[in-house]
């Protein structure tokens, strides 16, 4: 048996516990690969592209700010066109949702899937299905920055 580090002998419990989730958190990449007894971790989505392929902005020295929306479109609902200035993932929890950017490039998704968004690029999003949409989004700013801007001209809510 290894010897355990002195500052281990006195809380062995608290310190192999913290050493376990250390392990994790010193390894991202294989966090989605670790089996834990009753948890189950499936990866989504990881990418430094939005869906389109265009690389991701770097974030600014700004105070972050994360931001979590759900949505529910309803069949034929349409998003008016738009976009983000900040770097935002999605998770497509039932319905169908198909995006279109400005260029003309479509994505077509269905529940369950997840999609990094297109960051500074003109697009809307409409549902396409026969159901409601729902949809969870993570927007990563900064402290007092939109999360969306509407094209000149586009209809949209507050």
């Amino acid at each position: 048996m290894s010897q355990l580090p002195p500052r281990c002998s006195r809380h062995v419990r608290a310190c192999l516990l913290f050493s376990l989730l250390g392990g994790l958190v010193a390894a991202p990449v294989a966090a989605d690969q670790t089996t834990i007894p009753g948890v189950e971790v499936q990866r989504l989505m990881r990418s430094s592209q939005s869906w389109n392929g265009h690389q991701l902005p770097a974030y600014r020295p700004q105070q972050p700010e994360i931001t979590i929306l759900r949505f529910r479109i309803e069949p034929g609902a349409r998003l008016p066109l738009h976009l983000h200035p900040v770097i935002n993932a999605g998770v497509l929890l039932s319905g169908e949702l198909t995006v279109e950017s400005k260029a003309g490039e479509i994505l077509h998704l269905k529940a369950g899937e997840a999609l990094v968004e297109l960051v500074g690029e003109l697009h809307f999003g409409y549902n396409s299905g026969t159901e409601p949409v729902d949809l969870i989004v993570f927007y990563a700013g900064n402290v007092e920055q939109p999360i969306m801007e509407l094209a000149e001209g586009a209809v949209g809510h507050d």
